[in-house]
């Protein structure tokens, strides 16, 4: 009699504190959802929000109360609980995205008779701007725009191109290699390209002779930056291969080029210079317009500065390009992107031209 009277009073505490905590749990649910809908600003629900489902909130509180009931009980309890925290938390989100809504992002008062910002507009790279110019200066001579990889191999870079193979170039010192794959030889052995003469090896070989065509890209060299020089540039370079193709039109092909790029009439000279891949081969130097051929730093104080490599395609390159050289000869130039820039604006640094400062660089728009 004894035990039965003990469960007799523990299923009546079961049943108050059940009762007593589900109503509990409807009245936070209702006036929670008041206090949550009359909150006006979102600093204030954060409040609401911490009073409800805090660590220290009034749901919580409820969940840490069901521990004390009994197990059949505490299921029951526990889904309540959380299906009440849900809603709560639910009606908290939605709120705060409609009082985000209704914020204005102008504080104050605003007059609206006031002219707006105009917004900034963005400007073309200066290189970027003298590439556009030399493609419309080649095109309207007939040049076709090629592209290509900045990846090439041993085989484009130096073997199609007449270099030896003990030339210092494909020493790891002036040429980036290819991590994993900078072993073996030809095709195999993977660089950035070292220049963009690679490429006309591989244009030919697939469209053949004759040919007109410019090749813009960046290039990369391991050598030491300094005022002329950057180890990732850009080179423009133009070939025309034809039959009895004279030097002196080559000559009158840079001074047009070159003429119309700036605007007015270019002094240009040139050298008799050494390359692999041409034969003969010169050197074509401008009067530095920096200084107006006095001499200044860009121009070590000459007066002229060099911005491209030229001559006649050496034989051994047309025979890699699949051409007969006792048929097909031609012209060829690599311009200096960089320096052509420099010169047109004047800029005694062609570090300022990669350095990606919006205070140089807005002069440029």
């Amino acid at each position: 009699m004894l035990n039965t009277s003990k469960e007799n009073n523990q299923i009546e505490r079961d049943s108050l504190l059940k009762d007593d905590l589900f109503s509990k749990l409807k009245q936070i649910k209702e006036e929670g959802l008041g206090r949550i809908k009359n909150t006006l600003a979102t600093d204030e629900l954060q409040i609401v929000r911490a009073k409800l489902l805090g660590r220290k909130g009034e749901v919580t509180e409820i969940l840490k109360s069901i521990g004390l009931a009994a197990p059949e009980v505490k299921k029951i309890l526990g889904q309540t609980a959380n299906e009440v925290k849900q809603i709560l938390s639910n009606a908290i989100e939605q709120h705060q995205e409609q009082l985000l809504s209704n914020v204005s992002s102008v504080k104050g008062i605003v007059d609206i008779t006031l002219p707006g910002i105009e917004p900034s507009n963005g400007g073309l790279h200066p290189i970027t701007q003298m590439c556009y110019d030399l493609n419309d200066a080649f095109n309207s001579l007939g040049f076709e725009v090629y592209n290509g990889p900045e990846i090439t191999s041993e085989l484009f870079a130096f073997d199609n191109l007449n270099f030896p193979p003990e030339h210092p170039a494909r020493e790891s010192m002036d040429t980036y290699w290819i991590k994993d794959h900078d072993r073996g030889h030809g095709a195999k052995r993977l660089c950035l390209r070292p220049h963009l003469t690679g490429a006309s090896v591989r244009y030919l070989q697939k469209h053949g002779a004759p040919a007109r065509f410019v090749y813009p890209g960046r290039v990369y060299r391991s050598e030491t930056t300094d005022a002329r020089h950057e180890r990732a540039f850009f080179q423009y370079e133009a070939l025309i291969i034809d039959k009895d193709f004279s030097f002196a039109s080559g000559k009158i092909l840079v001074k047009t080029i070159l003429d119309k790029v700036f605007g007015r009439d270019v002094k240009v000279r040139m050298r008799a210079g050494y390359f692999p891949f041409v034969e003969p081969g010169f050197e074509i130097d401008m009067e530095c317009l920096v200084c107006e051929g006095v001499g200044c730093k860009v121009c070590k104080h000459v007066g002229w500065i060099e911005v491209m490599p030229g001559g006649t395609p050496h034989p051994n390159v047309l025979r890699a390009a699949g051409l007969d050289p006792s048929i097909w000869s031609g012209f060829y130039i690599n311009i200096g992107l960089d320096r052509l820039v420099m010169m047109r604006y004047g800029v005694d640094d062609v570090r300022l031209f990669h350095s990606a400062d919006l205070r140089f660089l807005n002069q440029f728009k």
